[in-house]
């Protein structure tokens, strides 16, 4: 919940190769307040089975930029060996023996106002990522 001195921020990802939210995944919160401050890292949650972290730690007052870090690797590595397991008889695709993921991690940067909530959805898949201000 907000303040009119602090900013508040939420994620989700969804995983748009599957069209599911993506679950397990690492987020780590940083904060920093002016351009040239050093970065404070807040502490971390994990994607719900919905894809939300629910639980990610406030901002500091006077907070001005925000970043959120997701290991989307660990993520895709699992959701490949399931994927394997699940079609183990089925003849190989093409990418087969290919990385799992291009981009092993996300890192999301972005400018905040006290007394703004800022939600920060994530559309994912192996070979790219966009991201959005949410409402």
């Amino acid at each position: 919940m907000s303040t009119d001195t602090t900013a508040s921020v939420s994620t989700h990802i969804l995983d748009t190769s599957s069209g599911r939210p993506a679950e397990g995944v690492a987020v780590q919160l940083s904060a920093r307040c002016g351009r040239e401050a050093d970065w404070q890292a807040l502490g971390g949650s994990a994607t719900d089975a919905d894809g939300r972290c629910k639980d990610l730690p406030a901002l500091p007052e006077a907070t001005t930029h925000v970043r959120l870090d997701f290991a989307v690797e660990p993520y895709f590595d699992h959701a490949a060996k399931k994927r394997a397991d699940a079609q183990q008889d089925a003849p190989a695709n093409r990418d087969s023996g290919a990385a799992a993921v291009f981009f092993p991690e996300v890192a999301i940067t972005f400018a905040v106002v006290p007394g703004e909530h800022y939600h920060v959805p994530l559309l994912l898949n192996p070979f790219g990522y966009s991201v959005y201000r949410g409402s």
